[in-house]
């Protein structure tokens, strides 16, 4: 396990800041009480639980180039045909992961392909598991186009408590598979936007892991060319 970059500036900053107060009450608070001593504690304890918010356990990830890999860890919110008309324009499956505070918050690509469009949207904090905070909160879409030429769609979401949303996804740029996409800070929502007749893996509330769990089969190139015709 190790912590990730996006979490250096906070929790140095955080422990100096802590390590400061912890001086000056030493200096100016004596003798020490038991209310100094439970408040020192209080702070260590604080940035430990941030620290946990950044942390990234080393894991043995999935590669299969035939399956669409989980983009984050959570738990499966919504599974559901709905309208894109950001990028897709058409019909297409979502199926989205809810993050919570106590989850893995990076985000990765769940197939390799080439990056097609890329935008970010100002938006609101409604609770990710709304289903209108897809569109409603503030929200980073990524669109891929795939090697067998189908297009998806991934949209890192904001919630209550995550107030910003990483996305180091670069226009024409060639990614991988499990490759980082971003990092939502205080977890929140992904979706994944979907061909019909994806072959989904997964149900509702069923718990997931970034890099790791299987949640949809692509179509092979028969049924894409079957499609087009």
């Amino acid at each position: 396990m190790y912590i990730h970059k996006e979490g250096y500036r906070l929790l140095f900053s955080l422990l100096a800041i802590f390590i400061a107060i912890t001086v000056l009450m030493v200096i100016f608070s004596q003798p020490m009480n038991l209310f100094n001593y439970l408040f020192i504690v209080i702070m260590f304890v604080f940035w430990i639980a941030v620290a946990f918010f950044f942390r990234i356990p080393r894991r043995i990830f999935t590669e299969d180039e035939k399956m669409l890999i989980a983009p984050a860890d959570g738990t499966i919110c919504t599974i559901e045909q709905t309208f894109e008309k950001e990028y897709l324009n058409c019909e297409c499956l979502i199926i989205s992961v809810f993050m919570y505070g106590t989850d893995v918050h990076v985000n990765r690509y769940p197939i390799s392909g080439t990056i097609d469009y890329v935008k970010y949207h100002k938006g609101n904090y409604f609770i990710a598991s709304y289903p209108k905070s897809s569109i409603m909160n503030e929200r980073a879409s990524v669109g891929m186009i795939l090697d067998n030429g189908q297009k998806i769609l991934i949209r890192q979401v904001a919630g209550v408590m995550a107030r910003r949303i990483v996305c180091y996804a670069r226009k024409g740029e060639r990614v991988k598979q499990n490759q980082e996409l971003g990092f939502i800070k205080f977890g929140s929502r992904v979706d994944l936007m979907l061909p019909l007749g994806t072959e989904i893996n997964v149900a509702i509330q069923d718990t997931v892991r970034n890099g790791v769990t299987p949640i949809a089969k692509i179509k092979t190139d028969s049924q894409v060319a079957e499609t087009q015709e």
